[in-house]
């Protein structure tokens, strides 16, 4: 079936409010070519299970496409039907299972050489977007804060290596109370703005008391939902001709009711947690991989205002049938090797909310958790340089968000 052939009915199969946009939308996807519109209905499909920006970027893109004349549209999407699908991906089920589709399209486009030509249309429709919608203005400045280290009693290694050069390092700050002080000073951010899915805390371990009005999401939580899709994983690997491609997709369509999830009693936020685990890979297994994974997609997903990761020592590297066994008794903590993860991890926090609107505005903290060290990136602060100012995290952080 092609996109002109679209019905309501066609999307009996949708969640609620996700099945109320695509009909609303109806003329518009209709007009729509094959190889664009299930890349648009992949996102669509999840409506009722996103965060509030990603709702917003969806019904911003079909106010978009609705206002846009029939010469500008075609203009747009010239390069999309410009390309060509065979008639067993036209036949393909691309209305319920999209990424699917997504996936067998790509490996055709590669095959017939039209790979490159699909990218240089997406990117060319993806600027085109951007300037037809401006980001909104955001509630206050965005910041994020690494605490890295928990358990490492010394280090002599370097720290911050790759974050010096934007900020200013700091090498006399007073530890104690540290968490407890960079905690507070989330909450109140909260307590100041209240945003839905606007304050972030991630815990690679166990989660301390926190205030209700922030997000949380940890490692230590989830252990019943690691175990359960570890132990599906297990069953899958030794079905006979089980192969990685095969794998990824079976854990594509994994629910949280299929685990007998729900860790949050909220729909949105545990079927985030659910892909945290089902999309990326060694966060259910290794702590440091999921604190880092999960800031990644809390800033490309829901794009917070605030943002606090509190990395926690993973378990050394073993065989991977253990890892994946889980066996009991040979957890053992790598606390050193936990230091340099959380480290990079911090990097790859600043550089992911360095992609969000208002990233010149920005502020960003790291601290070596129970020492003197710490690194903050704000516009009012130095580049570059050190400081042996006596502070603790608490005056840190005020003079990091200003």
């Amino acid at each position: 079936m092609l996109p002109r052939n679209l019905e309501a009915e066609h999307f009996a199969g949708y969640p609620p409010e996700a099945k109320k946009l695509a009909v609303a939308n109806l003329t518009v996807l209709q007009q729509l070519p094959l190889s664009f519109l299930p890349a648009f209905l992949r996102e669509m499909i999840d409506y009722d299970y996103k965060f509030p920006r990603e709702r917003a970027a969806i019904e911003a893109e079909l106010a978009t496409l609705n206002a846009l004349a029939p010469e500008q549209r075609a203009a747009w999407f010239a390069p999309f039907s410009n390309l060509s699908l065979s008639s067993r991906l036209e036949r393909f089920d691309w209305i319920n299972q999209p990424a699917q589709f997504l996936e067998q399209e790509s490996a055709y486009l590669w095959t017939t050489g039209q790979q490159d030509a699909f990218r240089k249309a997406a990117t060319q429709y993806n600027d085109r977007l951007r300037t037809t919608s401006p980001a909104a203005a955001l509630p206050m400045r965005r910041l994020g804060i690494a605490i890295i280290g928990r358990g490492v009693t010394s280090w002599d290694g370097p720290l911050f290596r790759n974050l010096r050069m934007h900020g200013t390092w700091f090498k006399q700050i007073d530890p104690d109370k540290g968490f407890e002080l960079l905690l507070a000073g989330v909450e109140a951010r909260a307590q100041a703005r209240a945003v839905p899915y606007g304050h972030w805390y991630v815990d690679g371990g166990q989660t301390a008391d926190h205030s209700p009005q922030l997000t949380c999401v940890s490692y230590g939580a989830l252990e019943p939902v690691r175990s359960a899709l570890l132990n599906y994983i297990q069953k899958q690997i030794q079905r006979p001709g089980m192969g990685p491609e095969e794998l990824r997709s079976n854990l594509a369509r994994v629910l949280p009711a299929d685990l007998r999830v729900e860790q949050a009693g909220d729909p949105v936020l545990d079927r985030f947690q659910l892909k945290l685990l089902t999309e990326g890979s060694g966060t259910q297994i290794f702590s440091t991989t999921f604190a880092q994974w999960t800031a990644r997609e809390v800033l490309r997903r829901a794009q917070p205002v605030t943002l606090l990761v509190r990395f926690a020592p993973r378990q050394r590297q073993r065989p991977m049938n253990e890892l994946l066994s889980d066996l009991p008794g040979t957890t053992e903590p790598d606390l050193p090797g936990s230091l340099i993860d959380a480290d990079m991890g911090a990097y790859y926090h600043w550089m992911n909310q360095q992609r969000l609107p208002g990233s010149e505005e920005s502020s960003f903290l790291v601290w070596f958790e129970g020492h003197n060290q710490a690194l903050a990136i704000a516009p009012t602060l130095p580049r570059g340089v050190e400081s042996a100012s006596p502070m603790n995290l608490a005056s840190l952080l005020s003079l990091a968000v200003g």
